[in-house]
């Protein structure tokens, strides 16, 4: 994050993001300044507040994907939450302190993941080693059997082997290079539909939990009241495995300790929906009091400690980025205080015809590259004109008019309705070529067009 400018924050954000350059610059500059404080003398770094961040347009122009695409970049631990999903204090509802739990969970998972891909090579050797092991173990097992029932059939059913015998295995030298080559065969991938059964930690094989601290438990208390035999393919078994052993190389103590520190330092809550609690009074499904829930957040935003499973984390360095529509209402209406702690304010513009036609051509992300690369799968290719681009567009542009203005998220329904039977379809065009121009369009939305309440077809 050191390394990233503002200005090259603000170019990594083109590539997802288009148009909205004064709310790009505003969050450039926020993220910025955390790596800035972070080099300044410690008895000055703890004075430097974040300079929170209040998003002000309506749905669908690009506010929460802002605020997401930010957080990757600094690798920071991001959360959203909804602010008409609390309740005041003393009510039964979601508590304001639940954001801070949320954070902290997700800073000490992606924390965990981090720590668990760092390991995962040497966790992969040592998953093959006990893989060997079990196989080796097995085929000795069936060879002791087999040697039994000769033994039975050849001096009768009530013979048995005697202790020396049945204690008998191949020399130490000869075991070696049996597992030897049962690992080559492994690493080649050529017993994976073989069944073999292993010893695992976790009773939830196939729900793993790869940190036991969420669930209040010690990690070696938890593995020894849930370990037990099981027969699985070998394929399953190494997944399995590998990430048995990679929990076994990952120190949890200092997991959580970095986790709290993440979250304390960089991380990113997006708090959406701040419009619809602002006012004296205003009935929110489970709220009370939208004034109340504001009084809730203000402690949380402004700075506290708030004491978690992890113990107490500390929000006076979390950036907050509010955001809402406000067309109902206004900023101001909210609670001084609370204004106050959001103190950089940036209307983002609607979204315009141009702007679509961008959208679906330019991120990375963009849709047509996304219906590209899915029918891909199914060997149909994908192409689009540019007349047919404009239509979608258009159209998207249009059914905002007559009906709710969901800016972009229009364009997800329109696609979904043009190539509704292409997609259907594609598994037989294999290797067929299929051109998306305007009479396409028209054919799939001809009828749609000339209804003006086009709300009873498309959301």
């Amino acid at each position: 994050m050191d390394d990233l400018t503002p200005r090259a924050i603000v170019n990594e954000l083109d590539k997802y993001v288009v148009g909205q350059a004064e709310a790009k610059r505003a969050v450039a500059v926020a993220l910025r300044n955390r790596a800035r404080r972070r080099q300044l003398p410690e008895d000055m770094r703890g004075e430097v507040a974040p300079k929170n961040i209040l998003l002000i347009g309506p749905t669908g122009v690009g506010k929460t994907e802002i605020a997401r695409r930010v957080a990757l970049l600094a690798h920071a631990p991001f959360i959203k939450v909804e602010a008409t999903r609390f309740t005041e204090a003393g009510y039964v509802g979601r508590d304001a302190e639940s954001i801070v739990h949320e954070l902290v969970e997700k800073a000490v998972s992606d924390q965990q993941q981090e720590r668990l891909r760092e390991v995962e090579q040497e966790a992969e050797g040592l998953a093959l080693r006990r893989l060997a092991q079990y196989l080796y173990e097995q085929k000795a097992q069936r060879r002791r059997r087999q040697r039994r029932r000769r033994v039975q059939e050849l001096h009768g059913a009530d013979s048995e082997l005697s202790a020396d015998e049945a204690s008998m295995s191949p020399r130490t030298t000869v075991r070696r290079l049996e597992q030897e080559q049962l690992a080559r065969q492994l690493q080649e991938r050529q017993l994976e539909d073989e069944i073999v059964e292993i010893d695992v930690t976790y009773d939830e094989v196939y729900d793993y939990d790869p940190c036991p601290y969420a669930r209040g438990e010690e990690p070696r208390e938890a593995a020894a009241e849930a370990r037990k035999r099981r027969r699985v393919r070998v394929r399953e078994a190494r997944r399995i495995l590998v990430r048995e052993e990679a929990s076994r190389l990952v120190d949890f103590d200092e997991v959580v300790e970095h986790a709290v520190r993440r979250a304390e330092d960089d991380g990113v809550v997006f708090i959406d929906e701040l419009d619809k609690i602002a006012g004296p009074r205003i009935e929110t499904g489970a709220d009370v009091s939208g004034v109340g829930v504001q009084r809730d957040l203000l402690p949380i935003v402004e700075g506290c400690t708030v004491m978690t499973r992890y113990g107490p984390v500390h929000t006076s360095h979390v950036l907050y980025i509010g955001a809402g529509s406000f067309q109902h209402n206004r900023p101001s209406e909210l609670i001084p205080e609370l204004q106050g702690r959001f103190p950089l304010r940036v209307e983002l513009r609607p979204l315009t015809e141009g702007d679509l036609v961008r959208i679906l051509t330019e991120p990375q992300n963009a849709l047509t590259k996304q219906y590209q690369a899915l029918l891909a799968t199914e060997g149909v290719e994908l192409q689009f004109t540019d007349d047919a681009v404009e239509e979608i567009a258009r159209l998207a542009c249009l059914m905002n008019s007559r009906t709710e203005n969901i800016g972009a998220r229009r364009l997800h329904t329109i696609m979904e309705r043009v190539l509704e039977d292409v997609a259907f379809n594609a598994p037989e065009r294999h290797s067929e070529t299929v051109t998306v121009d305007t009479q396409f369009v028209g054919a799939r939305m001809g009828e749609l067009i000339q209804d003006q309440d086009l709300s009873r077809y498309i959301v």
